[in-house]
């Protein structure tokens, strides 16, 4: 019994791989390219009202070139799983509500994963129209088909609204509406009149819920959070935007007023960026990792 239910993972197994390998297959829209049909490479040429368009998986790509090629000493029919495409000159990527912009994009059928040479941009459309797009810079950003995971690296910018994150790299979950940034890590909320002070809040990681419904954010590390006067330090920072409230969890945690010369401290502080008030806090936390995973 044991041998027959080993035999059916292992199938189970071998049937998941299949379809992995068959949904990083690059599909080409036109036929018509230059090149050795059983060898190739092949060579896509396209203008601006007729770009080169291909697909893999729900990621749509164009350009105004593409390269596609075969492990050397392979035809182009067998490597179909290892086969390589290079586009350049105004390259787009579309994935439902995301779209992207960079000079290059090299995608491995092997890995599943196509990545945009930047400077690169993308925009994350919002659910409802009027909401806040999300809009992200870097160096490059790679583009996973089999999770629908972006992952940005090199000067990563993140805009949504009147917030802004800076980092090393950002690794976005397009279903979860999740941004992970880690490295150097800012993250700034700029005032919405004069009479209002900037928020900034640096850590070492940070984890942004960019959904309009709940615009929630999970810093960790050394953190500091300071606003106007107001500087407050611990080991965990959950941040309500909606509220302009921050939960701030220590050991302890303390927070300066440099105004008033006077420094709070404990193990939980909330803090009131509208109204620039800190207190301790003695009730139960509503917020946990568990709603940034």
């Amino acid at each position: 019994m044991k041998r027959v239910w080993m035999a059916v993972a292992l199938l189970g197994v071998s049937a998941l791989a299949a379809d992995s390998k068959e949904q990083r297959l690059l599909k080409f829209a036109s036929d018509t390219y230059k090149g050795d049909v059983r060898n190739g490479p092949y060579t896509f040429t396209g203008t601006e009202k007729e770009p080169v368009q291909a697909q893999v998986s729900n990621l749509k790509i164009s350009s105004l070139s593409a390269v596609f090629s075969a492990p050397a000493g392979k035809a182009m029919t067998e490597a179909a799983g290892s086969r390589t495409a290079e586009f350049t000159n105004t390259v787009k990527v579309n994935r439902g509500r995301l779209s992207a912009e960079g000079p290059s994009l090299t995608y491995s059928e092997e890995t599943g994963v196509g990545t945009l040479k930047g400077p690169a941009t993308s925009v994350f459309a919002p659910e409802k129209e009027g909401d806040d797009p999300v809009n992200v810079k870097a160096n490059q950003m790679a583009f996973d088909v089999d999770t629908n995971i972006s992952t940005s690296t090199g000067k990563v910018s993140l805009v949504t609204g009147r917030q802004t994150g800076t980092s090393d790299k950002l690794v976005f979950d397009e279903k979860k509406e999740l941004g992970i940034l880690t490295g150097s890590v800012q993250l700034i909320k700029n005032p919405k009149d004069s009479k209002d002070n900037k928020l900034t809040i640096t850590g070492t990681e940070a984890r942004v819920l960019t959904n309009e419904k709940k615009k929630l954010l999970l810093v960790k590390g050394t953190v500091k959070l300071v606003d106007g006067d107001i500087t407050t330090t611990g080991n965990t920072v959950y941040y309500d935007d909606k509220a302009n409230r921050a939960i701030v969890i220590g050991s302890p945690a303390k927070s300066y007023n440099a105004k008033n010369k006077t420094t709070i401290s404990g193990g939980t502080l909330e803090q009131n960026t509208d109204k620039n008030t800190v207190r301790l806090f003695k009730g139960n936390v509503e917020f946990s990792e568990t709603q940034f995973k």
